[in-house]
């Protein structure tokens, strides 16, 4: 808890302005604390010119340096709308191996509004026990609902490992489990391993533009956080008749409350395929020149019926939406057949393709990057190339 020492506080408001949560607010000379908006982050106790505010640790936030009492591997099970996101698949298929090598359960965190039936689906995939919270007030996304359970869940159990997608939903909520947990978070990671020696989670992700991998580890804190990027990992296949403990949680109605009321969800509706999920991708690079030449690349992934994709040179240029954008700043993607339309391969958008089944590059620059990952590539005017081959593919259909 924060509190304020009244003797020493002289009301200068340093604290109320670097609050970024606007928990604290100057009255009548003195800082007052909100409660129910401050998160414990310390930054207003590191901030304060007169040593008026000090920051008490509850024993359950000490608790979290008593490394040999958290055990277990815990995935967020992310579902919208009835439907289980594929990145929960695949972290389930990681983090089998990652329990195994521990010597303890994977447990899967079901949240959201009548669910009950996706349970023995995330159990058919490798999970040894399914924690489901069912409650209408999660049938809406919001942060605080989300991560109050989480954290609720995680004092209670004390899992050693919790991991979640990288996703809007992730990346929006699991920042605010490990600021209240007070560990460590690594977001956006491409691998996980476990050192044996002292069990500790370590955690890749690129750095510095993508230019480096950096292994992060957490030493001294649990649970160790992590968040990993769509399509990184290979989902496991399903097994038949699941044996896996299936146990329905139930949430004190105080951390079921938001101050944020969803007042209505919009689906955007775009053309083709999405990224994510698409079986053939056509990515349009610097080499497409001007926006009028991406109807090229558009015409070739209507015949292909596949996800038109983005450099981020292109998405820059305006030529395609930042939604389009495929590397370390937009989508990953893991597609059967990938094809590079004048995407010299710079490691940013490489990080972000490389689970791809078959690349084909096309480039007239010989020396492109992306030609040293490709299964395929054509040396060419990326202009003259795709006109060829789309009158090519029509012929072979029939189409004039």
């Amino acid at each position: 808890m924060l509190e304020v020492n009244v003797d020493r506080c002289i009301g200068c408001g340093e604290c109320e302005e670097v609050c970024s949560f606007g928990a604290i607010a100057v009255e009548q000379d003195v800082a007052v604390v909100d409660y129910d908006s401050c998160t414990l982050c310390g930054t207003c106790v590191d901030t304060c010119p007169e040593d008026a505010l000090t920051l008490e640790r509850s024993d359950e936030v000490r608790d979290a340096t008593d490394l040999d009492t958290w055990r277990g591997v815990w995935v967020v099970a992310e579902q919208r709308d009835g439907k289980v996101a594929t990145v929960t698949y695949e972290l389930l298929g990681k983090a089998r191996g990652l329990a195994d090598d521990l010597r303890v359960p994977l447990t899967a965190i079901l949240m959201g509004h009548e669910i009950g039936d996706k349970a023995v689906d995330i159990a058919s995939h490798g999970a040894d026990r399914v924690l489901v919270v069912d409650h209408p007030a999660f049938a809406a996304f919001t942060d605080e609902v989300f991560g109050n359970t989480l954290v609720y869940l995680a004092r209670q159990e004390r899992p050693e490992i919790i991991l979640a997608g990288a996703t809007s939903m992730g990346r929006s909520f699991i920042p605010r489990v490990a600021t209240v947990l007070e560990t460590g978070l690594t977001a956006d990671c491409t691998e996980l391993s476990i050192r044996k020696d002292d069990r500790a989670l370590l955690q890749t992700r690129p750095a510095f533009g993508g230019n480096l991998l950096a292994t992060i580890v957490c030493p001294d804190h649990r649970p160790q956080m992590a968040t990993v990027r769509p399509h990184v990992f290979k989902a496991r296949p399903a097994t038949e008749n699941p044996t896996a403990e299936i146990i329905n949680v139930n949430i004190p109605e105080g951390l079921l409350k938001s101050r944020v009321r969803v007042v209505e969800s919009v689906q955007e509706l775009v053309e083709g395929p999405g990224l994510t999920e698409a079986e053939v991708i056509v990515t349009a690079g610097r080499g497409m020149e001007d926006k009028k030449n991406i109807a090229l690349v558009k015409e070739l992934a209507e015949l292909m019926g596949a996800g038109v994709g983005a450099s981020r040179a292109a998405t820059d240029a305006g030529w395609l939406p930042e939604r389009a954008q495929i590397g370390q700043t937009g989508v990953t993607v893991s597609p059967k057949l990938y094809i590079g339309c004048g995407v010299s391969g710079a490691i940013q958008h490489i990080v972000g393709i490389q689970g791809s089944e078959i690349i084909v590059a096309i480039n007239k620059d010989p020396d492109a990057p992306l030609f040293d990952l490709a299964t395929y590539g054509i040396v060419g005017d990326v202009k003259v190339i795709l006109p060829l081959l789309i009158k090519r593919i029509k012929k072979e259909r029939g189409i004039p």
